[in-house]
């Protein structure tokens, strides 16, 4: 876990990736709570059986759900030890290259790219890439915009 204490410590960072971080499995269970919560259950995603006979040959998570899970796959990379908050504030050039397969182990490394202070906050962007184990290509490439108050 590498831990940045000021803006000074984390402006120096930048282009150095941190991690990977662990890997961790994508279930079923979690695909399906997903597919719940945004109402996207399309048979590639929560139909196990039809998705068998599918391009995959078994279900997928949706390209979203690996998105939504950047802040719980970069836990274990860093923290930002000062300001008072962090906000989500938007994401650049969000891609899938390649589908996760329920079942298999993804982890994540993040790439602190720029930082702009002004005099309340500033704004982080962090390159993401998410890999899955035994797959050459990635299964997201994203950078997040992160808005830390100072």
């Amino acid at each position: 876990m590498r831990t940045f204490t000021s803006v000074e410590d984390l402006s120096s960072a930048m282009g150095e990736t941190v991690g990977p971080g662990p890997w961790f499995t994508i279930d079923q269970d979690r695909v399906d709570a997903f597919a719940d919560c945004t109402g996207d259950d399309q048979w590639i995603h929560v139909d196990p059986e039809r998705a068998a006979e599918g391009p995959y040959g078994t279900t997928i998570a949706h390209g979203y759900l690996t998105l939504s899970m950047i802040p719980f796959l970069g836990r274990d990379l860093y923290a930002i030890d000062f300001g008072t908050a962090r906000v989500n504030y938007g994401s650049n050039k969000v891609r899938f290259p390649s589908p996760v397969r329920v079942g298999t182990r993804v982890r994540a490394s993040a790439t602190p790219v720029d930082l702009r202070v002004e005099t309340s906050r500033g704004l982080l962007t962090v390159r993401w890439v998410v890999e899955n184990e035994g797959q050459d290509k990635p299964v997201l490439v994203a950078e997040t915009l992160t808005v830390v108050m100072l």
